[in-house]
């Protein structure tokens, strides 16, 4: 699975350094769901993706969703576990979700553009 180092192109801040890549209908459908909770700096890109689910999560997540210019268009703070859902994202293409608290932790903001980086 391919891995990358996601950013803000303002000031570099670094939202994400080992972002897993879901482009595949096997990984987008897995997702999170059963998975370990991700450290500082994990999480996982969900492309193409406009909504999410929390059904068979085991912990809380930020989730950020971007446009196809890698905008982003809306924020998500600490969605719980089994009972979160974002309702369809009509400008989203795709979904970064990491650990909870990272959105106000890195300080990302609505219409703030990411660089992704592989590594």
């Amino acid at each position: 699975m391919k891995t990358l180092k996601i950013s803000r192109q303002s000031d570099k801040k670094v939202i994400g350094s080992r972002i897993k890549v879901a482009d595949s209908f096997i990984s987008r459908f897995r997702g999170l769901m059963l998975a370990s909770e991700p450290a500082d700096g994990e999480g996982l890109l969900i492309s193409p993706c406009n909504s999410i689910h929390m059904m068979f999560m085991r912990f809380p997540i930020d989730a950020i969703f971007i446009d196809a210019k890698n905008r982003i268009r809306s924020l998500y703070r600490r969605l719980t576990p089994w009972l979160g859902f974002v309702w369809i994202q009509p400008e989203a293409t795709s979904v970064i979700e990491l650990k909870a608290g990272t959105i106000d932790k890195t300080g990302v903001e609505i219409d703030d553009i990411l660089e992704m980086e592989p590594i």
